[in-house]
């Protein structure tokens, strides 16, 4: 049973797949009703599980509590439920029925003339029942909560008036609004607003993950969202999606699993990685101090770092462990040449990770590591550099894995043809890795990894806390010592790339969850990565 969860939980679909999905089971015999009663009792139960949290809307922080009328069970909350036409609005007629019956106070706001026969023999059955009826937006009551069940998954339109004038009043009120699915405006898969959109502040996504979920444009509209597993067959799943380029979310159990540990009984450093970083210049040593930093934590067996001369000193004082290489610079304190040790090349290392803190002034220094032939990271100027380069006819030239770590502006710059990443993330990283023939991982509050197969991988949740100067640096010297210990234990790359962002975005959640939002600077997240394993 766990086995079958852990998989449901990492699947994420399109509108389409989801569709032929159900028809399978709708197919086999399932009938539709009765896996609307399924769902719908499971939304209601969650309701009345939820604890009251915090709502801040319209500027104002209140608590779902100063609008309880009362106990749920005693009678005394008041739940306003809002029906559209299709199936997503029976859903919500069955939640309405459920609550009414355990003693919630319910209307329906039920403003389309046409239904669809099921939903119409709900709210038939609901009026049967004394449960008021509105039409109008006008006449609606006061309410403690809303429930959203306008539209479902695969709204392709835009939303007109009066409906959309509707939503936006809904919108204004103090009170909380769980949506059913997805929140009613949304697209499905690329989480655009379709003219407008209910700002939920709890969304049920039913059965599997939607790919609007993990669209940073959506996620002001989504509030917190769950899962609810009415128990779709993995089998179905599987027939569907068994020959399309798999979307997963990245969970704690498949991000732990792909961890080297536990280490060997018997082992030494060199069989534990060994990882070159360069970065760094006069003008930004702190990005070479972070890089390292983030590479201390992975557990890298050997940590080279090469700086510019003038930095050798500084960087010994922060990572004693590590061999501090000073090259000769650029008269703007730049790395000038690399200047390795004695019968040492780029070939020695398992890894390379290039590019914070470097300058433009590096490009020399990129280039050589572009032309080696050992797996390499690049990041912040490594990346501006090969954007002037050429990225996508540099990087097929390339033998070993590339990994390349763009937020959108420098995403924007590496792959100018590629659709904006602003408006589908998933696909413009998807676009972007089968071109370079690299593993992209696009940066944002829910980071995308792409490999040139077309498989994505998807961090589920972050903090804005992370929007700090360096937090990114940290990355690179994170993802860079697992990359090296991956090259020693034949560990798949793309799932090293996958575990190190969520590694380095559960970090950043502890640590905001500790020292709030504006406490969690670079350097002190780096303080937070070997608590995200021992929680």
């Amino acid at each position: 049973m766990q086995n079958r969860q852990e998989k449901i939980s990492q699947v994420v679909v399109t509108a389409v797949q989801m569709r032929d999905i159900e028809d399978r089971i709708f197919a086999a015999g399932m009938p539709v009703v009765a896996l609307m009663e399924k769902v719908a009792g499971l939304i209601a139960r969650r309701i009345q599980e939820i604890p009251p949290t915090p709502l801040i809307k319209q500027g104002y922080i209140f608590s779902n509590t100063t609008f309880l009328r009362g106990s749920p069970q005693a009678g005394g909350s008041r739940v306003g439920i809002l029906v559209g036409p299709g199936h997503n609005g029976g859903d919500a007629l069955v939640v309405a029925r459920e609550l009414y019956f355990r003693g919630y106070e319910v209307w329906i706001y039920s403003p389309f003339s046409k239904l669809k026969e099921l939903t119409s023999q709900h709210l038939q059955y609901a009026q049967s029942l004394g449960i008021p009826i509105y039409q109008t937006i006008e006449q609606l009551p006061d309410s403690d909560l809303l429930i959203d069940g306008l539209f479902g998954f695969g709204l392709e339109r835009n939303l007109t008036d009066p409906i959309a004038s509707a939503i936006n009043q809904l919108n204004e009120l103090p009170v909380p609004i769980y949506s059913i699915d997805i929140p009613s405006g949304l697209h499905t898969d690329t989480g655009v607003v379709l003219g407008t959109a209910i700002r939920a502040t709890h969304t049920f996504c039913l059965g599997l993950w939607k790919l609007a979920f993990f669209q940073d444009q959506a996620l002001e509209y989504l509030g917190k969202a769950e899962l609810i597993d009415f128990d779709i067959p993995l089998a179905d799943v599987e027939a569907v999606l068994k020959d399309a380029p798999s979307i997963k979310r990245i969970t704690p159990a498949t991000a732990l699993a792909t961890l080297p540990l536990p280490r060997p009984p018997v082992t030494h450093k060199y069989k534990e990685g060994h990882l070159l970083l360069i970065c760094g210049s006069r003008r930004y040593a702190g990005g070479a101090i972070l890089t390292g930093l983030g590479a201390r934590a992975s557990g890298v067996g050997m940590l080279s770092i090469a700086v510019p001369e003038s930095l050798k000193s500084l960087l010994v004082s922060h990572l004693p462990e590590a061999l501090i290489v000073g090259c000769p610079e650029t008269e703007t304190g730049a790395i000038a040449q690399l200047q390795l040790p004695e019968k040492t090349d780029l070939s020695s290392f398992n890894a390379i990770a290039c590019g914070p803190g470097l300058t433009r002034d590096a490009t020399p220094i990129v280039q050589e590591v572009i032309n080696s032939e050992r797996p390499l990271i690049l990041d912040a100027d490594g990346l501006n550099i090969l954007a002037q380069m050429g990225a996508i006819p540099t990087l097929k030239k390339r033998l070993a894995v590339t990994v390349l770590t763009p937020h959108t502006g420098e995403f924007q710059r590496l792959f100018p043809d590629v659709p904006d990443a602003k408006h589908d993330r998933v696909q413009a990283v998807r676009e972007a890795a089968a071109q370079s023939k690299a593993i992209v991982l696009l940066k944002g509050a829910r980071t995308a990894i792409a490999n040139p197969q077309g498989a994505v991988w998807i961090v589920p949740e972050s903090t804005p806390a992370l929007a700090r100067g360096g937090s990114g640096d940290v990355l690179t010297g994170l993802l860079g010592g697992l990359l090296a210990q991956a090259a020693t234990k034949q560990i798949p790359v793309e799932d090293i790339v996958a575990t190190a962002a969520w590694w380095h975005s559960q970090a950043g959640i502890i640590a905001a969850q500790e020292r709030t939002e504006l406490g969690v600077d670079a350097f002190t997240l780096t303080q937070y990565l070997i608590k995200v394993l021992s929680n």
